[in-house]
């Protein structure tokens, strides 16, 4: 087994569960690295009817930095607005009606710490998968860690480093392919696929 350093997303990337769900992979997620803003710690990519578009968990700024103790801030309403969001997107696509109930059960959740929410959420999609696969938290932030580190792999603003196929999705007839969005993307156009879509995905390490 290898040891993999995961960061702990919302709604991850289909690449990041390429990493996370790979049976060769022990994985650990990082709770104590400082907060890095506008990553997938507190956003997820979905495809609207106007092309890519980000939803962002708003935070409190209390002062705290670690990621364990990132706090959400429901001042608005975000929740709601993110699951109308998700549903005009892909109330038209081949999966989304089977699987509605159990996303919603995402948007349900009222957790104080975004960590909890994202491992909540984490949870409801492993069940949708049908995976159990294991994992841990670290016990201390460790700048170069003895293990492959995926902290900074993942990058909402450039392209994958991931290679994978195009697979259909709700616009892409309008606006061509957005590879490598929220896993939602993939649950909704590819169902009962969507696992083995995730293994075929080659990885750069």
């Amino acid at each position: 087994m290898t040891n993999v350093l995961l960061p702990v997303f919302y709604m991850p990337p289909i690449s990041w569960f390429s990493v996370f769900l790979n049976p060769e992979n022990n994985i650990v997620f990082e709770q104590f690295e400082n907060f890095p803003k506008q990553t997938y710690r507190s956003r997820t990519n979905i495809y609207g009817a106007n092309g890519k578009l980000s939803l962002i968990i708003p935070i409190n700024h209390n002062g705290k930095r670690e990621f364990k103790d990132i706090e959400i801030s429901y001042r608005e309403d975000w929740r709601n607005l993110h699951w109308k969001s998700i549903k005009t997107a892909y109330q038209s696509s081949p999966y989304f009606e089977y699987y509605e109930d159990k996303f919603k059960k995402i948007y349900d959740l009222e957790e104080k710490f975004l960590i909890d929410f994202n491992l909540k959420a984490l949870e409801i999609i492993q069940q949708i998968l049908k995976t159990e696969k294991a994992q841990s938290l670290n016990e201390e932030y460790i700048k170069n860690p003895d293990c492959i580190n995926f902290r900074e792999k993942f990058s909402a603003k450039l392209p994958s480093e991931f290679q994978m196929e195009e697979y259909y999705q709700t616009f892409s007839d309008k606006l061509g392919f957005l590879e490598d969005l929220s896993i939602l993307d993939l649950i909704c156009n590819k169902g009962p696929e969507s696992l083995t879509y995730i293994k075929s995905i080659k990885q750069s390490y």
